[in-house]
């Protein structure tokens, strides 16, 4: 299962490489169903695996000309944020019994992965359905929404505290939409944006009571980085949109089969 777990790690680094997003809803299931971490962990080894992973890609991409820092500021600053402070504050005061309805109790690891199901979902349908924007060039001038880039930035960073998602299929269409940025360079900018704000995430655990395996985070991180690399070859030779739909249908089944998990088996 652990060879299993680190041949999906690659996949998870292709995902981040071809289509800037994916990573971390790949990774927490990984963890959890395959790797056999607790759930609340794994959200928080998501967010080091994913950083690390986006800021390799974030860098190659940068090389290229593919990356807008100032974007990456505007977006990148109120969601770190509001990562660190979920990740330090917010997460470990939700009690270990969330409640219960009906004779079923909802702990904090079933609470957590419920809610990653449904961001998977809205991951899928916003993967699935296709991007009017995508075909922007490079001549039509980038404006900013400045409160709703804000906005929205912290909201993304409130997400990634709470369930390890980088939130790069809300990034993207943010960057597309409001700052009216060109889709590859939204990608190659989103992993600047993912990377920085899920490290920082990752040092709010690190004041927590949880024994990371160091062991298993790196080798992981390495296969990830490893799978980030051939993404982007991958991504010069393969239509993005196509692949980027492909990969919607897959989360959503996937996001489908946790809900049913955790709820009813």
């Amino acid at each position: 299962m652990l060879v299993l777990g680190f041949v999906l790690a690659i996949l998870v680094g292709i995902s981040l490489g071809l289509i800037g997003s994916g990573g971390s809803i790949l990774t927490v299931p990984i963890l959890v169903y395959v790797m056999g971490v607790d759930p609340v962990l794994a959200t928080a080894y998501s967010l080091f695996i994913v950083g690390a992973t986006a800021l390799v890609g974030g860098i190659q991409n940068a090389r290229d000309g593919r990356v807008d820092f100032k974007t990456a500021l505007i977006f990148g600053i109120p969601s770190i944020i509001a990562v660190y402070i979920t990740r330090a504050y917010l997460v470990p005061v939700i009690p270990e019994s969330v409640f219960t309805l009906f004779d079923f109790e909802v702990t904090k690891p079933i609470f957590l992965m419920v809610i990653f199901a449904i961001v998977m979902v809205a991951a899928s349908i916003t993967m699935i359905k296709p991007q009017k924007n995508k075909q922007l060039g490079e001549e039509i001038p980038m404006s900013y929404n400045y409160p709703m880039i804000l906005l929205e930035g912290s909201v993304v960073g409130v997400l990634t505290g709470l369930v390890g998602a980088g939130g790069g299929f809300l990034i993207i269409p943010a960057l597309v939409l409001l700052a009216k940025m060109p889709m590859k360079k939204a990608v190659g900018t989103s992993l600047f944006i993912i990377a920085a704000k899920s490290l920082i995430g990752f040092t709010g655990d690190l004041k927590g009571s949880e024994i990371i395996d160091w062991k298993l985070l790196l080798l992981f991180t390495t296969a990830s980085v490893f799978g980030i690399i051939l993404g982007i070859l991958l991504a010069k030779k393969i239509p993005g949109e196509k692949l980027k739909t492909s990969f919607g249908w897959f989360v959503l089944v996937m996001g489908i089969y946790i809900i049913v998990k955790e709820l009813f088996l």
